[in-house]
């Protein structure tokens, strides 16, 4: 069981997880179902790790590396499924134990959160579908239901934020077509489009080529990026 230490959000961590502990934890995440994960969490948490970090700087970090990993054929496309799932459930535990409650007053800023199309990567956009949540936004994911018509869903719904996000750089062009389809159906003329990923925190500037209004590195700066979106006046369609 993760031990039970609950931390308020937003306070800095002690200490990050370096590049080798990402990768042995990966190699954990692949390894046999056992005790090992679980031990390893508590005792980062316990070292002073907070359950934040543990969410963008191990488990979102954990979750590229085993993407590249596919990449490279160094593990099949059942490992990396089965090691995705894992970190799922662990995400959901680490929530449950240490997110803080749901907020009972939300502000009713509204925003939609997708992969590029034909893109297998997912957790990280799950951690932002978390942070958003627990900072009061309505959150609306195309996970829960992929065989959705985002378009469609955009004509129907108004959405403050549309989110995309990218690991493959190959898939730059269908992001653009993606991002182009989405401000040209939504409900909302004035939508602000946002991508995030490896792609971008690679290269930051690469989010105006896809015609997206910015980008984060995590989800901690995508909150705050959305709402100073929201602020600023609608670019011309």
């Amino acid at each position: 069981m993760i031990v039970h230490r609950p931390e308020p959000r937003g306070e800095v961590c002690s200490i990050l997880p370096s590049a080798e502990q990402i990768e042995t934890f990966s190699t954990l995440m692949l390894a046999p179902a056992g005790d090992a994960v679980e031990a390893r969490i508590a005792a980062l948490i316990e070292e002073g790790l907070t359950p934040e970090s543990l969410l963008l700087d191990l488990l979102a970090p954990t979750a590229r590396h085993l993407g590249v990993l596919w990449e490279e054929d160094l593990c099949d496309f059942a490992e990396v499924t089965v090691a995705m799932g894992r970190l799922q459930r662990i995400m959901h535990e680490v929530t449950r134990r240490f997110g803080g409650e749901t907020p009972q007053h939300r502000h009713g800023r509204s925003i939609l959160l997708l992969p590029c199309p034909g893109e297998m990567h997912s957790f990280g956009l799950a951690v932002v579908e978390q942070f958003f949540r627990d900072a009061g936004w309505d959150v609306t994911s195309t996970a829960r239901d992929p065989e959705g018509d985002p378009f469609a869903r955009v004509q129907t719904t108004w959405f403050d934020v549309i989110g995309l996000s990218l690991a493959c750089e190959a898939l730059l062009p269908s992001l653009n077509d993606a991002v182009a389809g989405l401000r040209r159906n939504s409900q909302n003329r004035g939508v602000r489009v946002m991508v995030g990923g490896p792609v971008f925190t690679a290269a930051p500037d690469s989010c105006k080529c896809v015609g997206a209004d910015a980008t984060a590195g995590d989800a901690r700066q995508a909150i705050s990026i959305a709402e100073s979106l929201l602020d600023l006046p609608a670019r011309p369609c």
